[in-house]
């Protein structure tokens, strides 16, 4: 009887409550239009790109579009491998300079960073981050550019180049990876640092054997989160890396990226319901399909390899 009794205050406390928050339906209701929202964005998103590279696809064969090495829309050869070549390049150098220093920083501030310092740091990287890409741009044409040139030689290093758009991209997505990384770091539970000190370990041994292992799914998710937009970065390599097509694995020499040429392509005279225009949708699919698979690839691995601590 005074469980049933218990039940029935609980209940009227509870309608009680509901009552006397009305607006908390329309927050509700707003919450759930923007998630519907992003939702509908990303399947339009979809259906354009699929009814686009449809139509492309009817005109070009997948596989002359994977595997042939010319890219010359104008005599409808359409080979997207001189395009992914030096998305390719860029995307790695920009990884070999944000991979090391991200990760670096992160077990800077985790572990070793007195509080001002890293009060200090952390506001620095997140102007890093606020930066627009554009500058990022002219930056690694006017300055990292001639750097290059006066280290390796003007003859060997082109005036657009992707490593110079790639070195300038890990700058850029270093934010990223050191505050992710960061974060994995610190979901570590101290009781893990100090039971390798109670065994002696130094800072640098915890540092490298305990917490970096303890983290290594949200690490591991950082960079590939890294990876994906260094592919899909526009304004720096449009700017930075060269235009027109080139194979080529010299990363003193221009190349164009896939986003580089959506940039350039649809910024010119170019004629809608054309087999060039549609190419643009072609490779804007070809890099979803790509982000795509590394999202899912970064999930996996937090999936497989994440640490449950209690």
């Amino acid at each position: 009887m005074q469980h049933g009794q218990y039940r029935e205050e609980m209940t009227g406390v509870l309608s009680l409550a509901r009552r006397s928050r009305p607006w908390e339906q329309t927050i509700q209701a707003f919450l759930f239009f923007c998630a519907a929202v992003s939702i509908f964005t990303t399947l339009g998103i979809i259906i354009t790109l699929g009814t686009e590279s449809w139509t492309f696809f009817n005109h070009v064969s997948p596989l002359e579009f994977l595997f042939t090495t010319e890219w010359q829309p104008t005599i409808d050869q359409f080979g997207i491998l001189p395009l992914f070549t030096s998305t390719l390049m860029t995307s790695l150098a920009a990884m070999l300079v944000a991979l090391p220093m991200g990760l670096g920083v992160a077990i800077y501030l985790s572990e070793y960073a007195p509080d001002p310092v890293r009060e200090t740091l952390k506001p620095i990287l997140e102007v890093l981050a606020g930066i627009p890409t554009v500058v990022y741009g002219y930056f690694a044409l006017t300055v990292v550019t001639p750097l290059l040139r006066n280290a390796f030689g003007q003859d060997r290093v082109d005036v657009y180049n992707t490593l110079s758009a790639g070195l300038v991209m890990g700058i850029l997505i270093l934010p990223l990876i050191s505050s992710m990384c960061e974060d994995a770091l610190s979901s570590v539970p101290n009781s893990l640092r100090e039971a390798a000190y109670a065994m002696g370990a130094t800072k640098l041994e915890v540092s490298l054997d305990v917490m970096v292992p303890s983290a290594f799914s949200g690490i591991a998710a950082a960079f590939i989160l890294g990876l994906s937009r260094a592919v899909g970065e526009t304004m720096i390599v449009a700017l930075a890396a060269g235009a027109g097509p080139n194979l080529t694995l010299n990363p003193f020499k221009a190349a164009e990226t896939m986003t580089g040429h959506i940039v350039r392509i649809s910024g010119g005279d170019i004629g809608y319901d054309t087999i060039d225009y549609q190419s643009l949708f072609a490779i804007a699919l070809l890099l979803f399909l790509i982000t795509l698979g590394l999202n899912v690839l970064s999930r996996r691995i937090v999936k497989k390899y994440g640490e449950v601590y209690e």
